[in-house]
């Protein structure tokens, strides 16, 4: 899914838009034990409740794509015939009516979502009566061609308010409020199906998780069984440390920068033309950026073995995992260097009399520790 499609589903989930009817939800606490189950009307909750609930559901589909929002592609074994995409497919028809398939969904989430404290499990399913739009981009809201089926889940953490005063405008006084369970913005969730070029695809998901630095494998791998690509945040170091173990002596200064601003280029000209899609890097640039950096046929294999173990295979990346467009950093464990990443071409590295050093180009105003200095010519 892209910005656009995850936009248009985001916009259409309000109480005065949506045609989901109920919310189901489970709270659990932090042994595991399910506290309580309930069923929300959304047609006779007060409107600053439902609206609530419709709050937390939306913030499933917000964040960074690649990021917070990862794709999920089954395979086509597993949506002919496999037990996960069979649930998934009786969660948005409506199945946690059913006692019994309800408390087994409720208990494989909380038998492997890792969460230290209480939280909530909300489930709600939509249908979207998708407008259809025309060539130029106008939208037809009275013709539709298309009905979009979906469930989305939100795991919701239950915070312990302090106990504090508060105002009872009937008493006209303050009293002590007590201790407060209150609902905090989720932290994971999932869209079953997605909604890829404004129509359902049944062979995808969306995946959401506040915390890049982790997938939570045992929740993803019971809802979905399919290999989850790295966290966003660990993405960049394992890039990293593929390139190192990969080039070897051929890892310079000039293949890294060479690297980094293609990268940065993909991501400016993406930016520049507003395509809605996506924009994620192959294997196959990388191996063909390493090449005009000069690395050499045995040092690109290596690269490509090492790229599908640590990766996947022919996995590809958003760029923005792997290389960071506002910043270019260089350091040695007692300096660190900032530069302009749009001016890396400043910095070079050179051997003089045997030993190492990074050359900075710098022909314009040095100022130290804010004070402009003076550099002798001579």
């Amino acid at each position: 899914m892209n910005e656009r499609e995850i936009g248009e589903i985001r916009r259409h989930l309000r109480r005065d838009r949506s045609n989901m009817t109920e919310i189901f939800g489970c709270y659990v606490n932090g042994q595991k034990e399910i506290v309580s189950e309930f069923r929300e009307s959304m047609g006779i909750l007060p409107e600053n409740e439902s609206d609530k609930y419709f709050g937390f559901l939306r913030r499933v589909l917000s964040g960074t794509i690649g990021k917070n929002l990862i794709d999920i592609t089954f395979r086509t074994s597993q949506v002919a015939d496999s037990e996960e995409h069979r649930n998934l497919m009786k969660l948005r028809d409506g199945g946690l009516r059913d006692e019994a398939f309800r408390t087994a969904f409720f208990r494989k989430i909380i038998d492997s979502v890792s969460m230290e404290d209480q939280y909530l499990i909300l489930v709600g399913t939509d249908t979207y009566d998708v407008p259809f739009k025309s060539r130029d981009d106008v939208t037809q809201a009275d013709n539709s061609g298309e009905v979009y089926r979906y469930a989305l889940c939100a795991i919701c953490p239950v915070k312990q308010t302090k106990s504090a005063l508060h105002y009872i405008p009937e008493e006209k006084t303050f009293r002590d409020g007590g201790i407060m369970q209150t609902v905090s913005a989720p932290v994971l969730g999932f869209l079953f199906p997605a909604f890829d070029d404004r129509a359902t695809n049944l062979y995808n998901a969306l995946y959401y998780t506040k915390d890049v630095t982790t997938n939570q494998d045992a929740l993803t791998d019971v809802l979905f069984r399919t290999r989850m690509p790295l966290p966003a945040d660990q993405q960049k170091k394992s890039f990293g440390a593929l390139l190192v173990d990969a080039l070897e002596g051929e890892c310079s200064m000039n293949v890294v920068q060479n690297v980094h601003d293609q990268i940065c280029q993909r991501i400016a000209l993406h930016k520049e033309s507003k395509v809605p899609d996506t924009l994620m890097v192959s294997k196959e640039e990388v191996k063909g950026i390493l090449s005009e950096s000069g690395v050499n046929e045995q040092h690109l294999a290596k690269f490509s073995v090492e790229y599908d173990q640590v990766f996947g295979l022919e996995a590809d990346l958003h760029p923005k995992n792997i290389v960071d467009s506002r910043h270019f950093e260089i350091r040695t464990p007692d300096v660190s260097i900032k530069v302009d990443p749009t001016r890396s071409d400043l910095i070079e590295t050179r051997v003089i009399g045997g030993v190492k050093y990074i050359m900075i180009c710098a022909d314009q105003e040095i100022e130290v520790n804010g004070i402009s200095i003076h550099v002798d010519e001579g």
